[in-house]
C-alpha cells in the first residue's frame, strides 16, 4: 500500500499559506488541515471559560480534549482569537497534546496538506514536499486589515501590524518548536506574487516531489 502523500506548508500569519494549502489540497484530491485552527480552538475555549492563557496545564487540558470535527473556521478566524492562539501555542504541553492528532490526520489516505508554523520541521519532518510561505510584514498587515475591517471597522492597520510583529516574535522565539524554514522546503515570498503565481510555483514543486 502506498504511503499517504504529505505536503507541509509553514510560514507566518497572513502570508497566504492557508489559501495556497486549500487550493493545493483541492487540486490534488488531498485532505487539508489548518493546524492553526487547533490552537485557535484552544485559545477560544480558554477565553470563553475566563481562563488564564498563561496557565500551561489548563490550556493543555483543553488541547487534549479537542475534537477536530467541531472546528468552526469562521468563528475561529476572529482577530482576538488569533492573538490568544499565539499565546497558548508557546506552551510545550499544548503542542505535545495536539501533535499526535495532527500526525494521525496526516496519515489518513490518500494524504494531506497541513499548514502551520512547524509542520515541516516538527509535525511531519519526513513529508516529501515542504513549502515555506512568507511575505513582508507590510503586505501581510494590509491583507489581514482588509479581512478584519469588514467585520470591525474600528480595527486600524497599525494595530494589525503591531499584532503580527508580536506574533512573529512569539512564534519564532519560542523554545519549543519555533517557526522556521525547513532545510528542504521551497521558499515562496508572496509579497509581490498573485495567488495564481504562488499556486503555480507550489504546484510545480509538489509535482516534482510526488511519486509518478
Amino acid at each position: 500500500m502506498a504511503h499517504p502523500f504529505i505536503i507541509a506548508v509553514d510560514g507566518p500569519a497572513a502570508s497566504g499559506k492557508g489559501t495556497l494549502s486549500k487550493r493545493l489540497a483541492s487540486d490534488l484530491g488531498l485532505n487539508h488541515l489548518d493546524t492553526g485552527l487547533l490552537y485557535r480552538a484552544v485559545g477560544a475555549a480558554m477565553l470563553e471559560a475566563g481562563g488564564d492563557l498563561d496557565d500551561l496545564e489548563s490550556c493543555a487540558s483543553v488541547a487534549r480534549s479537542l475534537d477536530l470535527s467541531t472546528l468552526d473556521p469562521d468563528f475561529l478566524a476572529q482577530h482576538h482569537i488569533g492573538e490568544a492562539a499565539s499565546k497558548v501555542a508557546v506552551h510545550p504541553p499544548v503542542r505535545a497534546a495536539l501533535l499526535q492528532a495532527q500526525r494521525e490526520f496526516a496519515d489518513l489516505a490518500p494524504g494531506a496538506v497541513l499548514d502551520g508554523r512547524d509542520i515541516g520541521t516538527v509535525d511531519c519532518p519526513n513529508a516529501p514536499a515542504k513549502l515555506y510561505v512568507t511575505a513582508s510584514i507590510d503586505a501581510r498587515a494590509a491583507r489581514r486589515h482588509a479581512q478584519a475591517v469588514a467585520k470591525d471597522p474600528s480595527v486600524t492597520l497599525d494595530a494589525i501590524k503591531a499584532d503580527l510583529a508580536r506574533r512573529d516574535a512569539r512564534d519564532a522565539g519560542r523554545s519549543d518548536a519555533p517557526m522556521t524554514q525547513a532545510d528542504d522546503a521551497l521558499l515562496l515570498d508572496t509579497t509581490e506574487m498573485s495567488i495564481d503565481a504562488a499556486f503555480s510555483a507550489a504546484r510545480d514543486f509538489v509535482s516534482s516531489k510526488r511519486p509518478a
